[in-house]
């Protein structure tokens, strides 16, 4: 599940954890499309030759899953430059942060902070599925910071609607480890560790654990029976989920 990385990873070089969710089988024996939806970290460190390599993806939509402060402090890169038409979903709003540190403890990433994504409430959720219910807003980027949380709970999400595995979505959810020693390598020799960090400590904080992907998916099942339940039970339609299986399956 994970030896085809540099297929579906792109070596951008000022971008990191940028990579196409094609090709992944799926439970009716269809496949995911490649080329349609590609999940990412921040864009606004991108060279000039990324920006050309960018161009060649023809992304349609932006869906940028930061908080309105995170967005102001780092822009919002250069693919509304290029046509995308931009989309902030903020999956945790501007103190939420603060208020999952109250909800979990301010212990790091794990399944249950993952899980407290959910308790802002509702509305990202359904507008994330009626755009990838369109088949116009196709190529999708779908983005936040580090492109590793956020981002992995909703294309897990996602994963889950067209039928992959748990052992395929907890698969794509880690090769975000793969991309980490060269992210800190360029955050090192370009800006410099964040305050409070050493490469040790920095390369933890730029992966994911083991075990968080896991520990989401279980604690949905428990909570609410499963990712299409909660998606079902938020107003998200069948016909919905049988447009997006139609857009990103192949036959």
């Amino acid at each position: 599940m994970t030896d085809d990385y540099a297929e579906r990873h792109l070596s951008f070089e000022g971008c990191f954890n940028f990579r196409d969710i094609g090709g992944y089988e799926t439970s009716n024996g269809s496949s995911i499309r490649w080329g349609k939806y590609y999940r990412a970290g921040r864009q606004d460190r991108m060279t000039p030759k990324d920006i050309d390599l960018a161009k060649e993806l023809r992304i349609a939509t932006q869906i940028d899953l930061r908080r309105p402060d995170e967005i102001r402090e780092q822009g919002r890169g250069p693919f509304e430059d290029l046509g995308a038409r931009y989309e902030n979903l903020a999956v945790i709003p501007d103190g939420g942060s603060e208020r999952l540190n109250q909800l979990v403890g301010d212990v790091g990433i794990s399944g249950a902070r993952y899980l407290g994504y959910l308790d802002f409430g509702s509305e990202v959720w359904l507008r994330l599925f009626n755009i990838f219910a369109d088949e116009a807003n196709y190529p999708i980027l779908l983005h936040c910071t580090a492109g590793k949380d956020r981002t992995g709970v909703s294309t897990a999400f996602l994963l889950s609607v067209l039928g992959a595995s748990r052992p395929v979505i907890d698969a794509d959810y880690l090769m975000t480890n793969r991309d980490v020693e060269r992210q800190v390598d360029y955050v090192q020799q370009n800006f410099g560790l964040p305050k409070g960090y050493d490469r040790s400590s920095m390369l933890i904080a730029a992966g994911v654990p083991q075990t968080a992907i896991v520990d989401f998916l279980d604690g949905v099942d428990e909570r609410y029976g499963g990712p299409i339940d909660y998606l079902r039970e938020i107003g998200v339609a069948n016909n919905t989920f049988d447009r997006i299986r139609e857009i990103l399956l192949t036959d």
